[in-house]
């Protein structure tokens, strides 16, 4: 049989311009791609959008001939619904409407894996003049803020994974009264080789943002449903064998949670710039680790005096009735914490470390101000 040219064929058939969806999500105050930005407004400024109050939806996809687009579209309903719809296995047909559209973006933010069956492999389209560069997702080989902020991500979907590697003797809520000296520690002393998830085994190069959906559609060929399948699964990097972005510290000074300081106002915060270069540890970094995590903790404490941009700090619920789960951003750091429980920072300054900070005396009111200050999902 002869074979066939699927380019020919789909500009023959007119098809070239036809948009096969992959997946989408939402860019909001409240839930966006954290990939683009620490906040709402930067990731808005890192697609050329404004910020609107009532955000957008990005649908990902693919033309008849192969190459990548992102489309954003301003029927933010319709996109949460094809999520919702995808996420409870439903099948649902995106397809916005041309007048809701608000910009054709080539190439795509995020690292998908899913591919639409019958055209030819994902590729950015040819520039024309006066065309945007291709959006491209972070590179897996550098850590950078974006690493840092889906290090986060991860640490927040897998919270039971990461907090049961840190153990202190005390329940969930009871956790009140460490001390740098019997703080929250590690159950073992963990190396690269005994830490992987349980739940997943990504690697940075196959891995999909957890605000991005699967369209089921879009993996109905035999070849690309493994594909889609991994993209659902594996939404961001995950700690594994596989990803050296997320191994718990060995050091003993890293492997120690830290309870969270009292305020500096003497020390003002100096702002890192939010870019995807590689963070080499500083020597003070490498000598106190949580020099980082203590700054970030100040920064958090004036968050509540200053309100910081829509979007940086998010709260969303938890698995148990009644419990938040909160992330927070800031130049060169991160913080995931359980309103009722502990806390991880991740640090531009320190590679792939998740640090752990103990509950004790005075995390609790920095958890209960932030989340009286953050951003709720509608």
């Amino acid at each position: 049989m002869a074979g066939t040219d699927p380019i020919a064929e789909a500009e023959a058939a007119g098809d070239a311009d036809a948009l096969f969806v992959l997946t989408a999500a939402l860019l909001t105050p409240a839930r966006f791609p954290s990939v683009l930005g620490d906040d709402y407004p930067a990731a808005c400024a890192a697609l050329g959008l404004e910020p609107y109050v009532d955000g957008y939806g990005l649908v990902f996809g693919q033309d008849g001939l192969g190459a990548r687009w992102t489309v954003v579209v301003d029927d933010v309903s319709l996109v949460a619904v094809a999520i919702s719809s995808w996420d409870c296995g439903m099948a649902y047909d995106l397809s916005p409407d041309e007048r809701s559209v608000v910009a054709g973006l080539p190439g795509w933010p995020l690292d998908l894996v899913a591919r639409a069956p019958g055209v030819p492999a994902p590729h950015d389209p040819e520039p024309e003049e006066g065309d945007p560069a291709p959006l491209t997702p972070p590179s897996g080989d550098a850590w950078g803020p974006a690493q840092r902020r889906l290090g986060a991500d991860e640490v927040a979907l897998q919270w039971a994974d990461w907090r049961s590697q840190v153990e202190d003797g005390a329940p969930a809520g009871e956790r009140t009264g460490a001390s740098p000296d019997t703080a929250a520690s590690p159950k073992s002393s963990a190396s690269p080789d005994t830490v992987a998830s349980p739940k997943s085994s990504a690697s940075p190069d196959t891995v999909a943002s957890s605000e991005a959906a699967p369209s089921p559609e879009s993996a109905s060929s035999p070849e690309t449903d493994a594909a889609s399948k991994s993209a659902v699964a594996a939404k961001t990097p995950a700690p594994s064998r596989t990803s050296a972005w997320f191994e718990p510290a060995s050091r003993s000074k890293a492997a120690s949670a830290v309870v969270a300081p009292e305020p500096s106002p003497d020390v003002a915060p100096e702002p890192t710039a939010d870019t995807d270069a590689v963070s080499d540890p500083s020597p003070d970094a490498a000598s106190d680790p949580y020099a980082g995590v203590r700054r970030a903790l100040d920064q958090a404490l004036r968050y509540l005096e200053e309100p910081p941009p829509v979007g940086r700090v998010r709260s969303d619920a938890g698995t148990d009735e009644g419990v938040r789960t909160l992330r927070a951003d800031g130049p060169g750091w991160s913080l995931v914490a359980r309103t009722d429980d502990m806390a991880f920072v991740l640090l531009d300054e320190l590679p792939g470390e998740v640090l752990p900070v103990a509950r004790g005396p005075r995390l609790p009111a920095i958890l209960e101000g932030l989340d009286a200050i953050a951003i709720r999902p509608s």
